[in-house]
């Protein structure tokens, strides 16, 4: 696999090897060794999936305290998917990066804890699955706001509103969040 770091230090985007031929594909998505080696000794503790319709916007969520780190693809469709760094003593506190992942591209994204994670879909019927470090704890959860101006985040909506939870479409400013130290 090859693991690719991006412009704030922490989220990597992950390519594993895929094996094909006309039958279809074969890649590992999750093997502790090969990710050890990589620098990612993890340990998963929750594996969630979620299906979307196209424009469907989740996030930006976090937990604090209780950060989860996430291990996230795409198996069915597509989504622009995005991590804000939400640590305060970090020089990238409210930058943000995003990548497209996809059934096609097989990519995959960690997200690790002290930052923010969103993903719009663009495609309809698409199936996100991602891997935990933490249990999820409603009681510590949080969503930034999507659109909050002080990060800019770039989603591909064009002139249109995603569709958004009630949760999402309350979220919290930069400014207003419980960020991590």
């Amino acid at each position: 696999m090859i693991v690719s770091p991006v412009d704030i230090p922490g989220p990597l985007v992950i390519e594993p090897k895929v094996f094909g031929d006309e039958r279809g594909f074969f890649m590992e998505s999750w093997n502790a060794a090969q990710f050890k080696d990589a620098g990612l000794d993890l340990t998963f503790v929750q594996d969630n999936h979620s299906r979307s319709a196209e424009g469907v916007l989740r996030g930006v969520h976090f937990q604090n305290p209780n950060p989860q780190g996430k291990l996230v693809r795409v198996v069915s469709g597509a989504v622009w998917d995005v991590a804000v760094d939400l640590r305060k003593s970090s020089p990238y506190f409210g930058k943000w990066f995003g990548i497209e992942l996809s059934a096609a591209n097989k990519r995959m994204f960690w997200v690790p804890p002290g930052f923010g994670h969103g993903f719009l879909t663009l495609e309809d019927g698409t199936d996100f699955l991602y891997k935990c470090t933490s249990p999820y704890d409603p009681s510590a959860e949080q969503s930034l706001m999507w659109n909050d101006p002080t990060v800019g985040i770039e989603w591909p909506v064009g002139d249109v509103e995603p569709q958004l939870s009630q949760k999402d479409r309350d979220g919290t400013s930069l400014d207003q969040i419980k960020a991590y130290a």
